[in-house]
């Protein structure tokens, strides 16, 4: 099994990395790119932050363009009998296509990804067959079904210490690592105000994040720099975040309702899911009241939806089981 990156030679766990090119940075590269061939696919995707899949994929199509040669003689150096993927690199499958080996494309959160793959691969100038795919999204929240091999979503922690927990109800919080160093501390500061006044105790994981600038925080508020998510939720009662898909699965996985503040990618897409399947709210930053986050904790169908969906999570194939069934191919 072969896992390349862009994003530098690390060793996460027992599997290593590789480079598939030291001199292509994936961020600076998609807006060059953008700017030369496509700028007003660019320009959506700025003003949407991304969250107009139309118009990323076809950029992201143009950086995997760049590297089919790169991404072929890695495969052929490393030898795969098959290649998972990340769906945002179909490079891969095209390395897997002239390597002969399956390709086995892994998908993201609650997005419908099989029709953006088609449409990267035809910016690519690429014919291939739909091939496998995991499927990380509990199936009642995508309509039913699942979209290709199930797959169990597993957080995957690096460790670190969770904060104890005093008496009153706990509720996690965080807004991601990016978008409050891009757009500012706006949306966390209106989270923090209506904190305020709420009868809990919200532990802020901030990662890196300097929030200093906020001033004092209430005395019910709690910030932490890196603190495993999969941990804070299990002594958690609540969550409220920017809607990654993978912290909404982890609390989903956790049984717990959640509050749901999208602000680009996906992240809309991962609210509307948590709202229609009735285990969290969506909402803004701007409708951030002491009385909507207290609904987390006394609107009891909210709990009842979000445990269901931990237990469906529980009963999905684990990755063991999936790796076994790769390893098949």
């Amino acid at each position: 099994m072969l896992v390349a990156s862009l994003q530098g030679g690390e060793i996460v766990g027992d599997v290593p990395f590789v480079n598939i090119d030291r001199n292509v940075n994936w961020f600076t590269e998609i807006r060059a790119l953008g700017r030369t061939h496509r700028p007003e696919l660019l320009q959506r995707t700025f003003e949407t932050n991304s969250a107009d899949r139309q118009a990323y994929v076809p950029l992201a199509a143009l950086v995997n363009s760049v590297l089919v040669d790169q991404m072929t003689s890695v495969a052929r150096s490393w030898s795969p009998d098959v290649i998972v993927y990340d769906y945002v690199f179909p490079v891969a499958a095209v390395a897997a296509a002239a390597l002969g080996v399956p390709a086995v494309r892994h998908d993201l959160g609650f997005t419908d990804i099989a029709p953006l793959h088609r449409l990267m691969l035809d910016e690519m100038g690429v014919a291939l067959p739909a091939g496998y795919s995991l499927d990380v999204a509990p199936p009642s929240m995508v309509g039913g079904v699942s979209r290709g091999w199930p797959l169990r979503p597993t957080p995957h922690s690096t460790g670190g210490a969770v904060p104890p927990r005093g008496s009153r109800p706990r509720i996690a919080v965080t807004l991601g690592t990016i978008a409050p160093k891009v757009d500012g501390l706006a949306r966390l500061e209106a989270v923090v105000s209506a904190a305020s006044a709420v009868d809990a105790e919200f532990v802020l994981a901030m990662g890196s994040l300097d929030i200093d600038t906020l001033g004092p925080l209430p005395p019910n508020v709690h910030s932490y720099g890196w603190v495993p998510w999969d941990g804070l939720l299990r002594t958690s009662d609540a969550a409220i975040h920017h809607g990654g898909s993978g912290t909404a699965l982890a609390a989903l996985a956790e049984g717990i309702p959640q509050l749901v503040l999208p602000d680009g990618s996906d992240r809309f897409i991962t609210a509307q899911a948590v709202h229609d399947r009735g285990a969290g709210i969506q909402a803004t930053a701007a409708d951030a009241s002491a009385s909507l986050v207290s609904r987390l904790l006394a609107d009891e169908k909210l709990g009842v939806a979000a445990r269901e969906v931990r237990d469906e999570i529980a009963s999905m194939p684990s990755p063991g089981s999936v790796v076994r069934r790769l390893a098949a191919l």
